[in-house]
């Protein structure tokens, strides 16, 4: 899923906009699949050799080797060698997309190390492999349609064949072709849109996240936690013990890796389903939502680890804060330092940490009996509006700044649009003719 805010001018005031990303299941024939690796391998070939250029240049204390040396190099002359001539029977904007990503993931190493990438350090470009789980190719609006039948057209792979599972809500700007570790491929489009703005309601709420309740809200409401990896590990165990077995190299292994990686799938599948759907319910019954920011990656280096990943709260909240940005509701965060389990939400005294195992504690200045997970949602919903009144008109207000949750951005809007939703459909519309209901992210087609 793909989601980064920006704010354009038009007629005079400033209109949000969004970039959605919208992903369909994909099913290609045998000559397309074998189309589809060929292009996942000569998009590989261009990244490794113009990374390669790069650390030696690097190496040999060189300038840094700029965009249009390598394309000359690496993508236009070497078409013409007897090595690389099987570059040509691929699209070139496959290829040159590839040099852009490399181009991005300099950009965003350079400014982690000069401190202008926020969050934790971005590492350097690495050598891709054949033998990653994740293989893509990405195009621009040059390099593929939308057709009127269903199928989109790819500039030397084909038509393929689309499981439509909804309208896109615009004409997409971007197409990016994934093969994941399962063996399944995806149609990933990045559209330009505008917000979805649901009616204004006058409730705000405070979520505390957590492992044994999910989630507990300000209301006093508890979300129960679903354990999807916790429920399969059976299962997850035997098929990983059979791929133990298999002698490295075989078919047989192969197909047992295949086995795992699927089951993995279905338990991620599982799990961002139904982050969609909670997360969307809170969206739609709440004006404003407060979270805390928590230190998910360090967490997921405790004893934990294992419980926090299955909780997936990473996740989870960068839905909430993209969801709240495109149907105009307020998303905030408060600091991760707020001590939320020891305020009386009463009366206000501290009444100092606590050990994880204490649920329930009285507050020794008013008596009253708290639930320690709702009182510290209520605490949040506190701090985040306090936030939020103190927030300076310089820095935006209370706007927030919606990071995108995978690192690639969709291509730049210029350029000639392809179709806009389901082909024979209008936007906005069903099968049956009726209004598309607001997505809840199910598989395919999910707004990530």
């Amino acid at each position: 899923m793909q989601l980064s805010s920006y704010m354009k001018a038009r007629e005079g005031h400033t209109v949000p906009r969004l970039q959605l990303r919208y992903n369909y299941r994909v099913y290609p024939d045998a000559g397309q699949r074998h189309a589809l690796t060929r292009a996942f391998g000569c998009a590989r070939v261009v990244w490794n050799d113009c990374l390669r250029a790069r650390r030696k240049a690097q190496a040999e204390g060189r300038p840094y080797v700029s965009s249009s040396e390598l394309s000359k190099v690496y993508i236009t002359q070497a078409k013409r060698t007897e090595a690389r001539n099987w570059l040509a029977a691929v699209s070139a904007v496959v290829l040159q997309q590839s040099l852009r990503d490399l181009d991005r993931a300099f950009t965003h190493f350079f400014e982690s190390i000069s401190g202008g990438h926020p969050g934790w350090k971005v590492a350097p470009p690495r050598f891709k492999s054949k033998k990653d789980a994740r293989q893509s190719i990405r195009l621009n609006t040059n390099a593929f349609t939308v057709r009127a039948n269903g199928r989109v057209y790819v500039a030397k792979i084909g038509d393929l064949r689309v499981r439509w599972s909804r309208p896109l809500p615009a004409d997409p700007t971007s197409l990016t072709i994934v093969k994941d570790a399962a063996g399944r491929y995806f149609a990933s489009f990045v559209v330009d849109t505008q917000p979805n703005i649901l009616a204004e309601l006058d409730t705000e709420v405070g979520i505390d996240l957590g492992l044994t309740t999910f989630a507990v809200l300000s209301d006093g409401t508890k979300i129960s936690s679903p354990r999807f990896l916790r429920r399969a590990e059976k299962k997850l165990k035997r098929l990983q013990r059979d791929l133990s077995r298999k002698v490295k190299g075989s078919r047989n292994r192969a197909k047992a890796r295949i086995k795992v990686a699927r089951q993995h799938a279905r338990v991620a599948d599982r799990r961002r389903d139904w982050h969609h759907k909670a997360s969307t319910q809170i969206i739609r019954d709440n004006q404003a939502v407060y979270v805390e920011d928590l230190a998910v990656h360090a967490l997921g280096r405790t004893r934990l680890a294992k419980s926090v990943h299955d909780a997936g709260w990473g996740t989870f909240v960068s839905m909430l804060e993209y969801k709240a940005s495109k149907h105009g509701r307020h998303f905030g965060r408060i600091g991760r330092f707020e001590p939320t389990s020891q305020i009386c939400s009463t009366c206000g005294h501290r009444d100092g940490p606590k050990p994880l195992h204490v649920r329930e504690w009285t507050c020794a200045q008013c008596g009253t009996v708290h639930d320690r997970d709702e009182n510290a949602a209520i605490n949040t919903l506190a701090a985040g509006r306090a936030d939020r009144l103190n927030a300076s008109w310089s820095a935006g207000q209370t706007a927030t700044r919606v990071p995108a949750p995978r690192g690639e951005a969709g291509s730049h809007p210029d350029g000639h649009p392809a179709v806009a939703g389901i082909p024979g459909l209008r936007p906005g519309s069903t099968s049956s003719g009726a209004p598309a209901p607001l997505p809840t992210g199910e598989l395919s087609g999910t707004v990530t």
